[in-house]
């Protein structure tokens, strides 16, 4: 049985492991949201029992499921001192630490670095080899880009969820999601200046999050650059029609003839 569980819990290759982790990202998505929309006050003044309700019962999924992974796991210690396995006992220790010391719970919002999962989980198709070189350079960038985009985003919604706990209402970071709009003006060096943050240690977050911001900014466009070159690097050339194809094209994408190596 706890080989079954193992198998299910951590690998993706039959039906059944697929159905779990997708499931199993979905919950922690719907989980996000839910802390997200709870931080809006005028919501939270009128569902606040039911907020809670679900947040409890988010914890204890992922409590199961957390315990589960550190049962069925040959290596038991070398799960929960690894990346994930931090990653996943942050995502449910603030509910627990919200009975002693209220209002960290929203720090919950952490579980959105277990989203990173599905790079695991989905198969990326192989890349058309018959596509123009600008296509084709795109196409392989998309999963670097994808990540990027992943881990701005969580970036963005850290430092925002931080913001929010730091300075509060009261300096005008009202809610999650205008937080995390504070913080997607400052990462993108865009700077409105319609939300400040007043006190010294959110000035001294506001600082690391421009730093941050310039220090990305230009990540994208050295990715597709990257992989635009080392098609233009070496092309191959079609014998029959004189097309000069991707490097790691097979056949002509003009006039479809073997090309060889």
């Amino acid at each position: 049985m706890r080989q079954k569980i193992y198998e299910i819990i951590f690998e993706h290759d039959t039906k059944a492991e697929k159905l779990f982790n997708v499931v199993l990202l979905w919950l922690i998505l719907v989980s996000v949201f839910v802390v997200m929309i709870e931080s809006i006050p005028e919501v939270k003044a009128v569902y606040f029992r039911q907020f809670y309700t679900i947040e409890w019962i988010f914890t204890i999924l992922f409590t199961f499921e957390y315990a589960a992974r550190i049962w069925s796991s040959p290596k038991r210690l070398e799960y929960v001192f690894s990346f994930w396995g931090i990653v996943d006992l942050l995502s449910i220790l603030p509910t627990y630490l919200a009975l002693l010391f209220p209002g960290y719970h929203y720090l919950l919002i952490i579980r959105i670095f277990r989203l990173l999962r599905v790079f695991r989980i989905l198969k990326l198709v192989r890349f058309n080899r018959e596509a123009q070189v600008l296509f084709h350079a795109l196409r392989r960038s998309s999963h670097k880009v994808g990540v990027f985009l992943m881990t701005v985003l969580s970036v963005v919604t850290v430092l925002g969820t931080l913001m929010y706990v730091i300075e509060g209402g009261e300096n005008g970071f009202t809610s999650i999601p205008a937080s995390i709009y504070w913080a997607v003006v400052t990462v993108t060096t865009v700077g409105f200046g319609d939300i400040v943050p007043q006190t010294v240690l959110g000035k001294f977050l506001s600082s690391i999050s421009m730093i941050i911001g310039y220090s990305i900014i230009a990540v994208p466009t050295g990715i597709i650059t990257v992989e635009l070159s080392k098609n233009l690097a070496n092309p191959k050339h079609c014998d029959e029609c004189g097309y000069n194809n991707s490097a790691e094209a097979n056949y002509c994408n003009q006039c479809g003839n073997m090309l060889g190596n």
